[in-house]
């Protein structure tokens, strides 16, 4: 009987445990379905291409990033830093990272290739994109920045080596929070999505062979005198 009674207790003991852990881990954020339709259905077009130096924009997202003031406006009422991206063709994913940092996880290559396929289908292989990353508001705005830049970037790398789209289609910018995707959400995950725009068609290769130049004509060999 008191055998029985300390295994009731004990497994009482490890289900009072286990519905703790679910209580405090975070919940997964589930990996939405994405499709290669999806995404050039999202890119496939650009009106007309944007001026944007993002060489420029680079120090300027640092630069606000560092703001201290006491006007300093909150997350949710900031203006976006760069509002001509929102014209753009764009097609918005959450991709999962390591915390804290830009190591891309496993369950969500599947999703970077879907979006190569994308980059190489016929109708897409005009155009060049823009890589944005984003982080929700929480911690330090500059390691934001920071962080989102470097998320950008792998993603990048990742397009680069392992499913091998040209670098020359491919440019990126780390917006961290200063350009929230929900802004009446600040720390709503919604606000870590990477999106993919597009920025440039690039100019148009002739499909005539180029044509091998004439010969100079022969010179007529000197009459003897």
């Amino acid at each position: 009987m008191r055998a029985a009674m300390r295994g009731s207790r004990l497994l009482g003991l490890v289900t009072g445990a286990l519905v703790l852990t679910m209580a405090i881990a975070p919940p997964a954020r589930a990996q939405s379905t994405v499709t290669r339709d999806d995404i050039i259905n999202k890119l496939n077009h650009l009106d007309a291409a944007p001026t944007l130096d993002i060489a420029a924009l680079r120090p300027q997202v640092m630069e606000r990033s560092k703001s201290r003031g006491r006007n300093e406006p909150p997350p949710q009422k900031r203006p976006p830093i760069a509002p001509d991206l929102a014209s753009l063709p764009t097609f918005n994913v959450d991709i999962q990272f390591d915390p804290d940092t830009p190591v891309v996880r496993p369950e969500s290559y599947e999703t970077v290739g879907r979006i190569a396929d994308a980059m190489v289908q016929s109708t897409m292989l005009p155009y060049s994109f823009l890589i944005v990353g984003h982080i929700e508001s929480n911690g330090k705005r500059e390691s934001n920045v920071i962080l989102s830049q470097r998320r950008a970037d792998s993603i990048r790398e990742i397009l680069v080596n392992t499913f091998k789209i040209s670098t020359k289609r491919l440019q990126t910018i780390g917006l961290g929070e200063e350009q929230l995707l929900d802004p009446a959400r600040p720390t709503a995950p919604v606000n870590q999505q990477i999106q993919i725009m597009t920025i440039a068609k690039l100019p148009e290769q002739s499909e005539q062979p180029a044509q091998p130049a004439s010969p100079p004509p022969a010179k007529k060999p000197a009459k003897k005198r």
